[in-house]
């Protein structure tokens, strides 16, 4: 769970040097054109995230939790190892989706493991530390990053050793943002091996029930479709409009297909209950714009304020440990003052937070005072995580816990993957105008800076530090109404957030709710939890 969060921000921290590197290796020179393709680093990180996680429950019910967790450790650990080798950024792409299938195994299964181990309130202390350790990751993800970026210098390293520059060593081992993957082999080992020594506690009889692959293939065809047809939004001869209607169609399709299924990838009947698609509705606004403070928020480092691995830690840093405290904080509070309460609150600082953000998206704000920023949408975001869970779980009933909770997840995580969508098509589409000015002609950079600098010659540092101005205030300029947008979103979700319930009652001890799950189809309040999560 710890390296599933880790993973989020970690790549977050990575992507400007990312892109650096292969846009240098294409153009001669660090360029953001190739901000479409490489924002499918997360994105298809993202689509394939979701696509697995409701799979990997059903498998840990016929598999067997031990060897389906064995199954995602795998997968984790060889995709890092190829993402960190990956000669290109179609590879890394590609690589970045056998990471996710890993990854979107580590989270359901690591929660039924947890449920199954531990019983009474012994299991919800266990899943509550479970969930937390999510959020920790996130919170470390800034710090890892950076202190790889910074510490680690393979090619001096290789260097001393007498290695050639166009040797295969090199081209894997060089630069530093490759350690970035390969910090996950070693973790992924180790716990290969404790999951493999601890497999006889896992088992248990399989259940019987099918795997809903059409139903997985519907929605992933509805989500891939949406995702891409967003993203290449404003670039020439796009495709966007097709792919949209495609998903649009796709959508409508897995609704009558998923209705009449027994055992559905995703149960539309649960939209059914007011109260649930309230906290799906959260979940996915928010989760928009947790997108856009985190990918938002590297990238302002990057281009705006010129800041390096450090600064991001320090703006990412914010963000996620603030998120750690809110959610931490909300599992308090939400026993006391409820999901709507908690969760409105929650709501309306993360989307005053980011209008802040979006106010301060200049060059001459400080690191320190977007991280401030940053932390407290942070603080609104996590203080919305606890609450949307427990409702989602009251609406459905205790015995289907599990379902609710994964699927309030899959929002917020197609909430993420739109929100990015979004950016990477503002963002390409603003870049590709500025460079059309840019390179227009070889001397177009003269009407970039004042008058008085345009007779030197461009490597003249009064000309670099111009055009690096100019530079700087158009990527602000792009940046704030990205930031001002993720704000409404997040703000949209104020009235779902008043339709979740004013009191937590299956968090009181021992007291089974009306809403429990008692007397419904499924037999009744199970002891054992579902591991569809």
């Amino acid at each position: 769970m710890f390296l599933s969060g880790l993973e989020l921000m970690i790549t977050a921290v990575a992507l400007p040097s990312i892109v650096a590197h292969v846009s240098e290796e294409l153009f001669g020179a660090p360029d953001w054109r190739v901000l479409r393709t490489a924002s499918w680093i997360v994105n298809g990180y993202l689509l394939v995230y979701v696509l697995v996680m409701p799979l990997a429950g059903r498998l840990a019910d016929i598999w067997g939790i031990g060897r389906t967790l064995s199954i995602g450790l795998g997968l984790f650990t060889i995709g890092s190892a190829i993402a960190g080798a990956a000669p290109s950024l179609e590879a890394l792409v590609g690589a970045r989706l056998v990471q996710a299938a890993g990854g979107g195994t580590l989270i359901p299964v690591a929660t039924a493991a947890a449920a199954l181990l531990y019983d009474g309130s012994r299991r919800s202390r266990a899943l509550g530390v479970i969930g937390a350790l999510t959020f920790l990751g996130m919170a470390a993800g800034p710090f890892v990053g950076a202190a790889i970026l910074t510490g680690v210098h393979p090619e001096e390293a290789l260097t001393a050793a007498g290695v050639a520059p166009d040797s295969l060593l090199w081209q894997l081992l060089t630069p530093a943002w490759r350690w970035i993957f390969y910090l996950n082999i070693p973790i992924g080992i180790a716990a290969l091996a404790v999951a493999w020594a601890l497999g006889p506690s896992f088992e248990r009889p399989p259940r019987r029930g099918g795997i809903d692959l059409l139903g997985a293939a519907i929605v992933g065809v509805a989500l891939g479709a949406l995702l891409l047809g967003l993203s290449t939004i404003g670039a020439a001869s796009a495709p966007s409009a097709p792919l949209l209607a495609l998903a649009a169609a796709a959508a409508v399709a897995a609704v009558v297909v998923e209705l009449r299924r027994a055992d559905p990838f995703i149960d539309p009947r649960l939209f059914g209950s007011v109260q649930f698609a309230a906290a799906a509705a959260v979940s996915a606004l928010t989760g928009y714009g947790f997108a856009t403070a985190i990918i938002g928020g590297a990238v302002f480092v990057d281009r705006v304020l010129y800041g390096g691995p450090a600064d991001q830690r320090l703006v990412l840093g914010a963000l996620a440990a603030a998120t750690a405290i809110g959610a931490l904080a909300a599992g308090w509070v939400v026993r006391a003052f409820g999901p709507r309460l908690v969760a409105s609150v929650g709501v309306v600082v993360g989307a005053l937070a980011l209008g802040v953000v979006a106010a301060l998206a200049v060059p001459s704000s400080g690191g320190g005072t977007i991280a401030i920023a940053m932390a407290t949408f942070g603080i609104g975001f996590g203080l919305a995580v606890t609450p949307r869970s427990v409702a989602a779980i009251e609406a459905v009933g205790r015995a289907s816990y599990g379902v609710a909770s994964s699927t309030v997840t899959v929002a917020r995580m197609i909430g993420m993957a739109v929100g990015l969508a979004v950016l990477t098509a503002w963002g390409s589409t603003a870049i590709d105008r500025l460079s059309e000015r840019v390179y227009a002609t070889p001397d177009a950079w003269r009407q970039l800076v004042p008058p008085a600098l345009r007779d030197r010659p461009l490597e003249d540092g009064l000309v670099v530090e111009a055009l690096e101005g100019w530079a700087a205030s158009e990527a602000a300029s792009i940046l704030g109404p990205i930031f001002a947008v993720g704000a409404i979103v997040t703000a949209f979700a104020i009235p779902p957030a008043l339709a979740l319930g004013g009191r937590a009652r299956i968090l009181r001890s021992g007291v089974a709710g009306p809403d429990d799950g008692a007397g419904e189809d499924d037999g009744g309040d199970r002891t054992e939890p579902s591991y569809a999560l």
